[in-house]
């Protein structure tokens, strides 16, 4: 028997399970009843902010995301508070500058933010240097996530030295980010027994249930010393989201990895969210599609949000039945751009030129915007070259840069709080302004109708003539 080791898990069931399954439209006045009893559980941490939480809080649910931090901040008491950050990126689509990314750091962890799991969709290092940095300076926990994907380039010795220069960068931890499902059982085993033996930092895994696998994932990860899952209540499990909670905690239960987990507590928070699930499908914001299993996920290593975008697209061009075509021409593009991990944005940038490829008829007659900055090394460094004739075709003579994208980047925050300084009520809008100006605006005129309207509403009350 091993020794006893509990296995430590991060819920996910505030963050990534429901913008997997309902487009991260859970409000925040949802979430508020049942923390209390999600801080009595014993999280490692509970993933509640971050990745697609802060636009869509602005953009749809009409809320401030860094409000939403400071409730859930105040409700938990004894847990550790973690959100998901995309480097250089932060929470939008494009690079920043230093002083916005280390800005961005310090307000989180000022805010509540305990634990901040950064990663890069190329697994390039030198576009997370900065927010580690900031991290560390913040006496934040910085956890640097790589994102996993199959090919020639990932062996497991690719692994282990990224595990070993991530230590070196100063990070606190690593996470294995498994965002399409397709790390099988027994290679998990392996990656997972390479890595400890390369790093001494502790080793979360993050999966998606997409494919099928990730419940047998998970277990023959923690026997082979993985230190913390990321699982979801059981209502908002499955599917495009993690592992069932409850379900891991029995699994391990009476063995050396017991979490000491109350099931009975835990029963109380699934009964909680069961109703809004049940809203959720009644009201087609949680699809039944999304909830099954999509094999297709592990026979050509594409995310489940990308094939989905695919087809979408095909069908606006009367072009459904090219979806073979295109699902073959989808590693062909990926090998010629240096084989990316697929994920947001590099999923949709392979995704959209193979469908241009197809279409044209002749590969790479019509470049996006996107593939000409990817390839040009505006988005940083893959693993492998990329294929010196597409580079030729797509940007000519045009220049290709080899330093960190940031470098390029000038300072930027003192102009962007220039421009938006008729909205600051607290210094956090100005970063809101800079990662979704448009977007921020128009939540910023929302915010001033809604207090002029509280005001308005006291000033009535205040001239009331009252009957003594």
């Amino acid at each position: 028997m091993p020794e006893k080791k509990p296995i430590k898990i991060t819920e996910t069931v505030l963050r990534d399970a429901h913008q997997s399954l309902i487009a991260t439209r859970m409000p925040t006045e949802l979430m508020l009843p049942i923390v209390d009893k999600m801080d009595k559980v014993g999280y490692h941490s509970v993933e509640c902010w971050g990745g697609a939480t802060f636009d869509a809080s602005l953009r749809f649910l009409k809320e401030d995301p860094w409000e939403r931090l400071r409730k859930l901040r105040d409700g938990f008491k004894n847990t550790k508070l973690q959100m998901l950050f995309r480097g250089q990126n932060i929470l939008g689509y494009r690079h920043y500058a230093d002083d916005v990314v280390e800005y961005f750091v310090q307000k989180s962890i000022a805010n509540g933010i305990d634990i901040i799991r950064i990663f890069d969709c190329l697994n390039d290092l030198r576009n997370l240097e900065c927010a580690v940095k900031a991290c560390n300076k913040e006496k934040g926990h910085a956890q640097i996530a790589l994102s996993y994907t199959l090919g020639d380039a990932y062996t497991l010795e690719y692994w282990m030295g990224v595990a070993k220069q991530i230590e070196e960068m100063g990070a606190d931890s690593i996470c294995i980010k498994d965002m399409a499902g397709l790390l099988v059982p027994y290679e998990a085993e392996k990656l997972i027994t390479a890595m400890k033996s390369a790093t001494k930092l502790p080793i979360q895994l993050h999966t998606h249930y997409t494919s099928g696998v990730a419940s047998m994932t998970y277990l023959k990860a923690v026997e082979a010393g993985v230190d913390v899952i990321d699982c979801a209540m059981s209502p908002f499990a499955l599917g495009t989201s993690q592992p069932a909670t409850e379900v891991m905690v029995e699994t391990f239960r009476g063995t050396p990895y017991d979490t000491g987990y109350d099931q009975n507590l835990l029963a109380e928070i699934a009964d909680y969210f069961r109703p809004y699930r049940e809203e959720c499908l009644k009201s087609g914001l949680l699809d039944p599609k999304v909830l099954g299993v999509n094999i297709k996920t592990l026979m050509y290593q594409v995310p489940g949000g990308m094939l989905s975008n695919m087809v979408s697209q095909l069908k606006e061009q009367n072009a459904s039945d090219k979806y073979d075509e295109v699902l073959q021409e989808i590693p062909r593009v990926r090998k010629d751009f240096g084989e990316p991990p697929l994920v947001t944005p590099s999923s949709q940038i392979v995704g959209t030129q193979a469908v241009f490829n197809v279409l044209m008829g002749e590969r790479y007659k019509v470049a996006t915007g996107e593939t000409k900055d990817l390839l040009s090394g505006r988005y940083g460094r893959t693993v492998k070259p990329f294929n010196p004739e597409v580079q030729k075709k797509v940007i000519g003579d045009g220049e290709v840069i080899t330093c960190r994208p940031a470098d390029l980047i000038p300072n930027e925050l003192s102009q962007i709080e220039e421009k938006m300084k008729q909205w600051k009520q607290q210094d956090e809008d100005v970063l809101s302004y800079a990662l979704f100006p448009q977007v921020a605006v128009d939540f910023f005129k929302y915010r001033q109708a809604q207090q002029e309207k509280v005001d308005m509403t006291l000033a009535d009350t205040k001239n009331a003539a009252y009957p003594v």
